[in-house]
């Protein structure tokens, strides 16, 4: 057996976090002692990594669990390039019908959450926690039932969207709020 093979399972975990908590990127060296990143070098790495684009990522809509007149899910951006890049903060979401993208309602409020810096690898996902309120509490003469057809989803500091499906039913009037998300993360 190797002797790297032989290291409990724990005093590895102990030693990552111990990296970690210290302020740097924990790294084996080929002779399987550990080697650390200072924070600064990790901040240059961070530095010269691009900001994802519209054109970097995929989005996907996963349900969740449902409660008085609320809904809970996350939207899942997945970097779909080859290199890296990064998301920071909030984008943007809105209902959209019609069958043509026309936006239906108002635009997500955005809920207060950090806005960490996450550097997406090829195939790595963030994801953004959202509620959507049910149109029916609402009177029919405020709310407007309109259907949707899916989401329009902004990537942080993105001037173009992108479309998930998902149909249901929200409210024409704009001062009836029924989307609220958060960061990125």
């Amino acid at each position: 057996m190797e002797r790297w093979m032989r290291v409990p399972f724990w005093s590895g975990v102990a030693t990552v976090l111990a990296g970690t908590v210290a302020g740097g990127v924990m790294m084996l060296a080929p002779d399987g002692s550990a080697a650390t990143m200072p924070t600064a070098d990790r901040a240059a790495v961070q530095r010269s990594t691009p900001e994802c684009t519209r054109s970097d990522l995929s989005a996907t809509y996963k349900g969740g669990d449902a409660a008085m007149s609320h809904v809970y899910g996350r939207i899942v951006l997945r970097n779909t390039s080859d290199a890296a890049c990064y998301v920071q903060g909030y984008g943007g979401l809105s209902y959209v019908g019609g069958g043509n993208g026309t936006q239906v309602g108002a635009a997500a409020d955005r809920t207060p959450s950090p806005t960490p810096r996450t550097v997406l690898q090829p195939g790595d996902r963030v994801r953004s926690a959202i509620v959507e309120t049910s149109y029916a509490p609402y009177p029919k003469q405020k709310c407007r039932p309109t259907p949707v057809d899916g989401f329009r989803v902004y990537v942080p500091d993105e001037t173009r969207s992108l479309y998930i499906e998902h149909p249901t039913t929200g409210c024409a009037n704009t001062k009836v709020h029924l989307l609220e998300h958060k960061a990125y993360r």
